[in-house]
């Protein structure tokens, strides 16, 4: 149950990090001041503050059941390789040879 619960806080952190990049991505806000009240009450900024909560109470439930040194890094790993292949899908991002074989790396060393 733990291990699907850490795959849950994957999928919400990765959504929220993906969800804010969508509410700032065509901003024009010069400073952070301008940014958070430009953006603070956007339908995705609030959707993805709403997966960060949902993946700290997975994530918290996930520490009750298993040591912080193993459930971190497969938390970390697993989040940047989800969201380096959305961010390559979806927001047409580069990937760069150094990238994928941190990717390939990461997936080696976590597993």
């Amino acid at each position: 149950m733990k291990w699907l619960v850490l795959v849950a806080a994957i999928v919400f952190n990765s959504t929220a990090n993906i969800l804010i990049k969508t509410a700032v991505a065509n901003t024009k806000a010069e400073n952070i001041v301008a940014l958070i009240k430009d953006r603070s009450f956007s339908v995705p900024t609030l959707a993805g503050i709403s997966c960060f909560v949902l993946a700290l109470a997975a994530f918290s439930y996930v520490l009750c059941k298993t040591n912080l040194s193993v459930a971190y890094p497969i938390l970390v790993s697993g989040c940047f390789l989800t969201i380096g292949l959305v961010s390559w899908l979806f927001f047409k991002e580069s990937i760069t040879l150094v990238q994928i074989l941190g990717f390939l790396l990461i997936i080696v060393g976590i597993w």
